[in-house]
């Protein structure tokens, strides 16, 4: 039986399901509670967190984020309105538009990415550092296998 948000009485019940959705309502409170924190919804708290390391285009975004066309430009337009991100006119492509953060964006990404990394390396403390290898290399072999799912 999938344990969707019942209370959690015997954790030795789990099955893979539960405790793999289990953990993911963790982590979306998490991510919920932070956004909320700087008036950001979980959306736009994963569209931050893609713009830490990359400059994406919008498609890139789509893709990353699993929505279409138009849900990209509004997450973008109203992320850009509140002074976080910025279009730039793509090198490659200059129909195109890249998306970067901007100051304020990166106040934010700073802020709340290590808000965020201290909470969920706590949910994981009382691992060992082989168990926390060991997880790392399933999450990595999981995402692995999950082709089309945005990441």
């Amino acid at each position: 039986m999938i344990n969707y948000g019942k209370p959690l009485d015997n954790l030795d019940d789990l099955t893979i399901v539960d405790s793999l959705v289990q953990v993911s309502f963790l982590i979306q409170n998490i991510l919920g509670r932070i956004g909320a924190e700087h008036d950001l919804s979980i959306i736009q708290i994963r569209l931050l967190g893609i713009l830490r390391d990359r400059e994406p285009s919008m498609l890139q975004l789509a893709r990353h984020l699993g929505l279409d066309k138009s849900s990209i430009t509004g997450l973008v337009d109203r992320a850009q309105r509140r002074g976080l991100v910025e279009r730039t006119v793509s090198e490659t492509d200059k129909r195109g538009f890249n998306v970067k953060a901007t100051s304020a964006g990166w106040q934010i990404i700073h802020e709340a990415g290590e808000r965020i990394e201290q909470q969920i390396t706590a949910l994981t403390a009382g691992l060992t550092e082989t168990e926390q290898a060991q997880m790392i290399m399933f999450a990595g072999r999981i995402l692995a296998a999950a082709p089309g799912e945005s990441r």
